[in-house]
């Protein structure tokens, strides 16, 4: 079985906005976060961005371009000598109940089944406490990075795991466990 590495979008890979990235223009990386995926790509990590996206599901942004901005962030990682296997979002209205929608665990799930993971030896990390409550419910451990949020939406009354500044220290402390 295979272990995996998930990792929440906005505010851990890329910068938080007041809104949603409505377009590849407003999408910037945060500092280290390439970096931290070329780090992956040497290990045998599968590394699965799971990502919450409820523009789409509010009629303020299209799904093609939620798939463009991904294509284009895939593109970056990859030409900077990172990887991405896979990029699950959830789309759907918040009130629509669905279980993708984190902290849901449908995600998690799609990728586990999609993939063959161990889930008991893979990784969340987040910057939310929706990105930590899916994380633990789905039995991973949990990391929560300093950026975005930083865990302290107060949301869910969940603690993670570790606590480290950003994606990058993240991935430095998944590989050296």
């Amino acid at each position: 079985m295979n272990r995996a590495v998930f990792i929440d979008r906005d505010g851990v890979i890329n910068e938080n906005r007041n809104g949603y990235v409505n377009d590849w223009t407003e999408f910037n990386f945060i500092e280290g976060s390439v970096q931290a995926f070329k780090e992956l790509a040497q290990s045998d990590y599968k590394v699965i961005v799971v990502t919450n996206q409820a523009g789409v599901g509010r009629g303020r942004m299209k799904r093609e371009d939620v798939e463009d901005i991904h294509a284009r962030m895939l593109a970056e990682v990859e030409a900077a000598g990172g990887r991405i296997d896979a990029v699950y979002v959830c789309m759907h209205h918040p009130d629509e109940g669905c279980s993708c929608r984190k902290p849901g665990t449908g995600l998690v799930e799609m990728a586990s089944e999609t993939f063959n993971l161990d889930i008991s030896r893979s990784w969340f990390v987040g910057d939310h406490t929706k990105d930590i409550k899916a994380g633990r419910d789905s039995g991973c451990r949990t990391v929560a990075v300093g950026t975005g949020y930083g865990g302290s939406d107060g949301s869910y009354d969940v603690k993670p795991d570790y606590e480290v500044e950003n994606l990058l220290e993240a991935v430095n402390l998944i590989l050296s466990t």
